[in-house]
């Protein structure tokens, strides 16, 4: 007879373990993601500063690559880890609904709402597993912007051979116009990414061990 029922006790069953505020796919493509997307700024910011579309340019030590050439290599080299990872996650995100989960629905009310509250520094955190209304926006534009910024830069890459996508975004020059500001709206959303990182720490411990 075990000790426990000798002793008129049940063993105190053991206790699930909590779900994951992020599922292991969403985690590792995640930080992959951010590898993969800082790569391509800092080329691209040397790119960039090789033929400027305004009247300025990127401090040198904010770019990588060191020349045209090398930052070209980096460009494209992170260019199709970013796809490769993007596809995948966009396949799992889709297939396990986790999309349509985290960010669906996002209603104008409640981003109002939301918008005011962040603000006005009253917006709370308690869950992490639930997105707000301005959370749920930001992620959605820049998803957004990430296809925008793929479909600019095959459009850049290859004017020719992808001639009617090139026409389409309105030639070479307004396909470049086009990738810079999809480029500053994704460093926007990094910015104010690592912000609210800091803000709410937990969501960062969230994002590297799940919980």
């Amino acid at each position: 007879m075990p000790e426990s029922e000798a002793h008129g006790t049940l063993a105190a069953p053991a206790l699930a373990s909590p779900e994951p505020v992020h599922p292991a796919y969403v985690r590792v493509t995640h930080w992959i993601n951010a590898l993969a997307t800082l790569v391509m700024i800092g080329s691209g910011w040397e790119i960039y500063n090789a033929s400027p579309l305004f009247q300025f340019t990127f401090p040198k030590a904010m770019t990588l690559g060191g020349w045209l050439a090398g930052a070209l290599l980096w460009h494209f080299a992170a260019m199709w880890l970013l796809v490769v990872n993007g596809l995948v996650y966009g396949m799992l995100g889709l297939l396990t609904g986790h999309f349509r989960q985290k960010l669906l629905p996002l209603l104008p009310a409640d981003f109002a709402r939301d918008l005011r509250a962040a603000l006005c520094g009253r917006l709370v955190y308690d869950d992490l597993s639930v997105y707000n209304a301005v959370q749920k926006a930001f992620y959605i534009g820049v998803i957004l912007a990430g296809i925008v910024v793929i479909v600019s830069g095959l459009a850049i890459w290859k004017p020719v051979q992808l001639g009617e996508l090139t026409v389409l975004l309105g030639g070479y020059e307004a396909a470049r116009l086009v990738h810079f500001f999809a480029m500053a709206a994704i460093v926007s959303f990094l910015a104010i990414h690592v912000v609210m990182a800091f803000i709410v720490p937990r969501s960062l411990r969230a994002m590297i061990r799940g919980h």
